[in-house]
């Protein structure tokens, strides 16, 4: 149950009973009006911009407008107050019983609370990580994983169809390195001494034991071969151990992906799917043959005056038009992209989105236009750029990993600060802006802490019911019907103001999906903590507050239904984020 969208609906059936505003309705466009939670709590439960919005076409001042809507409003049973304030905002102040109405509609949802119809179970793929398969994730792609992860939690929240996906790159030059790589690892392996790795090639320790495998499987068969031969048996092997690497490197951050799809499989059968897709762009007019104007600034080597089959993607909002076919008549990486695109569409992705690192902001525009060119419009698509991440402890900079050779992994993040402290810190400022993180805070135990103190603030719920069967030893918590218990006893403002906190998350998920910024869900989380802190505070002063009153049992009930509440919100909250809720701290 969305609470502004409620009032949001009242407020618009209330506007239709007034005369001046049925005469015109026609004209009058409601689609502005909004509901909201007002800047300052103390102003009211929601706030309506219905006034301002409608004064204007009415020929008619806001304030005055704000009067007259407002004393319909005061008809609503569950409004106990209208206020007008500033411009025209009408500021409303809801009725205990109807809080307590949605305390108890809360406690009965659980942590289905918040769940949408709003994607309409419009299919959507979120692509993330996606790194090449040449070594261990590290660091620079755990804020994508995270943020992808979290992001296709979110849709399937809010109602959407959501397929997670992974995109091997498994085709192209870095394989071949990778290859060559281990096959040196593979010599060594067999007694050679290889010495120092060569420039160009991957230099980490992780390479060893798939080269001590090629070796255990084929001795020294595959060293008898020439490169054309054996390369085949290599990549293939390598690509899968970096796979199984990355597969288990992803499930310590708890990211599982539906699907694995191989950039190999466009250029399997002489590239068939890659060439159905330039038929495909083809015969919509959108490829042409013809040449490129140098690019600004100094030459590549690579570049080629001369004629080429090439995508117009300037007509699709490029900035550039893009070669499809090198001179050798092989594919262009490009390509790849243009048939992977077209087999997401043909699978019925009504929404594409590319969870992609900084250093990728060239793609966002050829990806928009080839959306455009293959789906003609029928498909929308988006591409989130997440800024780096700039490890830290206590303010120094962190070394690079010896394993990796020249990066920190993402396991050993993981093993040293735990898996919720990565995932939850990294949702914890927007994707757009860079990241520092800190190992030394965000595993210390104090509301700076944002992980531990919403994960504290669940299992001080928890601790809640605990004391509540040490109160009353033959209480059943499990048969109580807490949803009829809150009824006409949870009154106190404080208690009040922790179910209007509780009331805001079915309005964060919606707002959330929308703008496809799942750190809002991060931030509204600690805020619920810190409501729910304060009151647990409050109680060691007033101890007419407190959750258990070994005294009042029916009231300890009912206080039990709010704690329930709170802690259903956060551990969906939290399940969303791809954190544990855990029972107790230690």
């Amino acid at each position: 149950m969305n609470l502004f969208a409620d009032f949001e609906t009242r407020i618009k059936a209330a506007l239709e009973q007034i005369d001046s505003i049925r005469d015109k309705r026609e004209s009058l466009d409601f689609s502005r009006i909004v509901v909201e939670p007002p800047r300052d709590p103390s102003h009211g439960d929601a706030a309506t911009n219905a006034a301002m919005v409608l004064a204007k076409g009415l020929g008619t001042n806001p304030r005055a407008l704000a009067d007259i809507i407002g004393e319909k409003l005061k008809q609503d049973p569950d409004i106990a107050e209208v206020g007008v304030a500033g411009p025209g905002f009408i500021n409303i102040r809801l009725s205990t019983e109807y809080w307590q109405r949605l305390l108890a509609t809360i406690i009965s949802e659980g942590t289905d609370f918040g769940r949408s119809a709003l994607g309409q179970g419009h299919k959507v793929n979120v692509e993330y990580v996606s790194a090449n398969p040449t070594g261990p994730m590290h660091v620079g792609h755990c804020r994508g994983a995270v943020v992808g992860d979290a992001l296709a939690n979110l849709l399937a929240f809010a109602g959407y169809d959501v397929t997670k996906e992974y995109y091997i790159n498994d085709a192209g030059a870095q394989i071949d390195v990778l290859a060559r790589s281990v096959f040196l690892r593979y010599r060594e392996a067999l007694g050679e001494n290889i010495g120092e790795i060569p420039a160009g090639l991957y230099p980490g320790d992780y390479l060893v034991p798939v080269g001590q495998a090629l070796a255990e499987e084929f001795g020294v068969k595959l060293h008898q071969m020439p490169e054309e031969d054996w390369m085949a048996i290599v990549k293939e092997r390598a690509i899968d151990a970096m796979m199984v690497m990355i597969r288990a490197d992803l499930a310590q951050l708890n990211v599982h992906h539906d699907v694995f799809f191989s950039e190999r499989s466009l250029h399997a059968n002489g590239a068939a799917r890659i060439r159905t897709a330039i038929n495909d762009l083809t015969f919509k007019g959108h490829v042409y043959r013809g040449s490129l104007p140098p690019p600004k600034g100094q030459l590549p080597e690579d570049w080629e005056d001369r004629e080429q089959t090439l995508f117009r993607s300037t007509e699709v909002g490029d900035d550039i038009d893009r070669p499809l076919v090198k001179s050798d008549g092989s594919y262009t990486y490009f390509a790849a992209d243009v048939a992977y695109l077209k087999d997401k569409f043909d699978r019925g992705f009504s929404e594409m989105i590319y969870v992609l690192g900084a250093d990728h902001g060239g793609y966002v525009k050829r990806l928009e236009a080839v959306n455009r060119a293959v789906s003609e419009g029928k498909s929308k698509l988006t591409v989130l750029l997440c800024q780096l991440v700039k490890l830290f402890r206590d303010g120094e900079p962190v070394k690079m990993s010896k394993r990796s050779g020249d990066f920190v992994t993402l396991r050993e993040v993981v093993e040293e600060v735990g898996r919720d402290s990565v995932r939850f810190m990294m949702l914890y400022r927007k994707s757009s802006e860079p990241l520092d993180f800190d190992f030394a805070k965000v595993t210390e135990q104090s509301k700076d802490n944002p992980v531990f103190y919403v994960q504290y603030a669940h299992a001080r719920c928890m601790s809640v019911f605990r004391q509540a069967k040490e109160a009353f030893p033959d209480l059943d918590i499990a048969g109580l019907d807490l949803s009829a218990a809150v009824a006409g006893r949870i009154a106190d403002p404080t208690e009040l103001q922790l179910i209007g906190k509780m009331a805001e998350y079915p309005r964060i998920v919606e707002a959330a999906a929308q703008s496809q910024e799942p750190h809002r869900l991060a931030f509204y989380l600690y805020d619920l903590a810190s409501s729910f802190h304060a009151h647990w505070n409050k109680g060691k002063d007033s101890p007419e507050l407190r959750f258990v009153n070994d005294k009042h049992r029916e009231l300890t009930i009912a206080r039990l239904g709010l704690v329930h509440a709170v802690a259903s919100v956060l551990k969906s909250g939290l399940a969303i984020t791809g954190t544990e809720a855990p029972l107790e701290m230690r």
